[in-house]
């Protein structure tokens, strides 16, 4: 019999009422495993008002509450380490050391929100005139949304309701329909740990869900992670709205070589940042700028690396790669390599023609280097979100960096270099918001923003660490002044002597 994945509303599991259902497969067999309902807009609406009610007290609440709570889900998401894991393998295909990689780096986060005390001081002047004193205070929002897409179903909510929930907020979350099993198991678990009824509210669905949280009066900010088009409608819509927004978009991630680079370690980062998570990551590395006399050697230790990489179902402890999330999908990575050579491009590796014995239904495909890749090809321009590395070639630093400046995106970076002053002056003058150096893909820890420039960000704030904590509350500034009880009315004497 099919699973069938329902809401999680004012703390428990509520039928899909509209009668609409979206298929998730197994993309290791293409086979239709579940079906999650997809919410009306009186359902997304029933998620807000149990955000709203619940408000009114965990808003109040006091922050050693808050952090007891978040403390209790922290030990119940490591101790259900491999169960998470195990929902984002059969619903989004990465092989389970990616899937244990992912939960890993959403605790880091929840870590972040178990300390939000510190980050919620506020300020205080005294004496700012006579007996005037002003401070200022950090206080929540309300309701809020979060939009999230299919490569990471529990890192990246993960990365917006802890701090939201720790500031005082209450929370509405929309996954991805390709693979929802995820977020309901992260309710539960916020359930368990003591966590308010309507506190933390997940609703599935499609446009339909997603408009609603956009145009709803009560929805006072949201958060998304996606591709560049819908980080723009998100960022466009809601802001008409009157709501905070913090949407980050694509990428197409370079990683700039040099030639005194150790191309040993540039070939295993490549390799590792362009095929890890079958590329469907945005902090993937999928264009390496070789500069000079290198490229040669570089892509040929790129290729003996890579057709070395075991593809399989993310289930078999032996896969380093499982398949990509939907058929659609996968041909779409394939078209990129099918067409390359016509733009100009080398193809060194083919994979869109791999398949895996026994699984031939499975949305599979194989490595694929392309080198020589002109910026004009669609394969350069694209973010394509698959195992499909470029190589571009470059004489001089000057014409690589030029070129990664050029990008319309702005997400990550990464420098390959032994030179300190080269490096520098990279990180200077590259035109990104995540920069590494001799690190391939530069995601950084939880108490330092993530997030990117140009187009793979809209909106003012980064995700987590200190700009999660501004985005989900808002200042207040407080100017006090108290009479001085020397100065009280005659006849009352409160022992306070009488000096001026």
């Amino acid at each position: 019999m099919t699973k069938i994945v329902n809401h999680w509303i004012g703390g428990k599991t509520v039928e899909g009422a509209s009668g609409t259902y979206g298929p998730v497969t197994d993309p290791a067999t293409g086979a239709v495993t579940t079906n999650v309902a997809f919410a009306t807009v009186d359902e997304v609406d029933a998620a807000v008002a149990a955000a709203k009610d619940a408000y009114a007290t965990w808003g109040r609440s006091s922050l050693a509450k808050r952090s007891t709570i978040l403390f209790k889900f922290r030990a119940l998401l490591d101790a259900n380490r491999d169960a998470i894991a195990e929902l984002i393998t059969a619903e989004h295909g990465k092989v389970h050391s990616d899937a244990l990689g992912e939960v890993a780096r959403g605790l880091e986060i929840v870590e972040l929100a178990c300390g939000i005390t510190v980050q919620l001081k506020g300020e205080l002047s005294t004496e700012v005139a006579s007996r005037v004193d002003v401070s200022s205070i950090r206080q929540p929002l309300g309701v809020v949304a979060g939009i999230t897409p299919f490569n990471f179903p529990a890192m990246v909510p993960m990365w917006m309701f802890p701090i939201a929930i720790a500031c005082g907020n209450t929370f509405v979350l929309k996954p991805s329909e390709k693979d929802p099993s995820a977020a309901m198991k992260l309710a539960e678990l916020l359930s368990e740990a003591g966590l308010p009824d309507g506190v933390f509210n997940v609703v599935h669905g499609d446009k339909v869900a997603v408009d609603r949280l956009l145009e709803h009066p009560d929805v006072k900010a949201v958060s998304f992670v996606g591709s560049t088009p819908i980080a723009r409608y998100i960022h466009t819509t809601a802001s008409a709205n009157g709501k905070r927004v913090q949407a980050l978009g694509g990428a197409k991630n370079h990683m700039l070589v040099l030639p005194d680079a150790d191309l040993d370690a540039a070939a295993d980062a490549a390799v590792s940042a362009a095929y890890g998570s079958a590329g469907e990551r945005c902090m993937a590395i999928s264009a390496v700028v070789a500069v000079g006399a290198i490229g040669d050697e570089l892509v040929e230790k790129i290729r003996e690396r890579a057709e070395k990489i075991k593809i399989g179902p993310g289930n078999d402890p032996t896969s380093e790669m499982g398949p990509l999330i939907t058929k659609v999908h996968r041909d779409k990575v394939a078209s990129y390599v099918t067409g390359a050579a016509a733009e100009g491009s080398e193809v060194v590796l083919d994979g869109s023609g791999f398949t895996v014995e026994g699984f031939e239904d499975g949305h599979w495909i194989g490595i694929s280097l392309l080198d020589k890749v002109p910026t004009s090809a669609k394969a350069y321009q694209d973010e394509i979100f698959g195992p499909v590395l470029t190589v571009l070639r470059v004489d001089t630093y000057e014409e690589g960096l030029a070129l990664i400046n050029a990008s319309p995106f702005g997400n990550g970076t990464a420098i390959f270099t032994r030179d300190g002053g080269a490096a520098r002056r990279f990180q200077l003058e590259v035109e990104a918001g995540m920069v590494g150096v001799n690190v391939p893909i530069p995601v950084p820890v939880g108490y330092h923003s993530f997030g990117g420039w140009k187009d793979s960000l809209f909106g003012d704030h980064h995700i987590y660490g200190n700009d999660g904590t501004h985005f989900y509350t808002r200042g207040k500034v407080v100017t006090t002044r108290w009479p001085d009880p020397a100065d009280g009315p005659s006849g009352v004497d409160l022992g306070f002597p009488r000096n001026h």
